[in-house]
């Protein structure tokens, strides 16, 4: 890797993907710091040390546009993350089409955009990395979280059915990771603490945004198609999914330990 080597992070605005780009760039990657939020991404860019683009990953030709200005400026593609993610919580049935739609829409579809537009640039040039950020409701069910977890069972089986193409094909210098961490401690649960519906993102180790970032870091440095975060939740969750009947007996427990953890965390909160 040189110090011209480019790098793109969507949903980098704040929470992982400000500090996965903060990571990057202390790697020597030039980045590109991308969010729908206009203004986050250019207050972190001009943080951090890199260009800010704002974008809307559901929208395949604006990611295009992203990635060729990272190649206008850097020279080559090194490195994709898709990071950006919409989580609402509450029973499928309950949940109105656009909520349902935008889950859809930004967590597998803007993947999909994110990697093959990365591909694009990577194939034929040296290769590169792509990391999605799914999730442990990528690997198992997720109560209270269900259209949730259909985007990130869709963003992984995506991920790895196409990491499968690319070898078929004979490309060995493009690998695509998928990093899945248990609940983060980001905006994106901050107004969860009352939720019901989101106990299970808080059962486990509740991590923070430093925590994905390393990950990222390591699977860079050591490519790998599935990593969980941490890792003895990735087993329960893979338990889980080979023995659905266990994995669903087993999921009363675990909302009972995330409620335990919000009302402490909200006590915390409210001094």
């Amino acid at each position: 890797m040189t110090a011209k080597a480019g790098a793109v992070v969507t949903g980098a605005g704040r929470g992982v993907g400000k500090l996965v780009a903060r990571m990057l760039v202390e790697r020597g990657y030039t980045v590109l710091v991308t969010d729908v939020d206009e203004a986050t991404a250019t207050a972190t860019a001009a943080e951090i040390g890199a260009t800010a683009r704002v974008l809307d990953v559901r929208d395949h030709e604006a990611v295009e546009a992203a990635r060729d200005a990272i190649v206008a400026r850097a020279g080559r593609l090194d490195v994709w993350v898709n990071n950006a993610g919409v989580l609402v919580t509450g029973p499928a049935w309950e949940q109105d089409a656009a909520a349902r739609r935008l889950m859809v829409e930004v967590n597998a579809l803007g993947t999909i955009n994110g990697t093959v537009a990365a591909i694009q640039a990577m194939r034929g040039r040296g290769g590169g990395h792509v990391v999605n950020i799914v999730s442990l409701a990528g690997l198992t069910a997720v109560v209270g979280e269900a259209v949730y977890a259909a985007s990130k069972h869709a963003a992984i089986g995506f991920s790895l059915s196409t990491l499968a193409d690319l070898r078929q094909a004979g490309v060995r210098d493009i690998d695509i990771s998928c990093v899945c961490p248990d609940g983060i401690w980001t905006p994106m649960l901050y107004d969860k603490l009352d939720d019901p519906a989101a106990a299970l993102s808080f059962s486990g180790t509740l991590l923070q945004p430093a925590d994905i970032a390393a990950a990222v870091a390591r699977v860079l440095d050591r490519p790998r198609p599935v990593v969980t975060v941490p890792g003895w939740r990735g087993v329960l969750a893979r338990l889980a999914d080979t023995f659905p009947r266990f994995g669903l007996r087993a999921i009363p427990l675990m909302v009972a330990q995330g409620h335990r953890t919000q009302r402490k965390l909200a006590a915390r909160e409210r001094g």
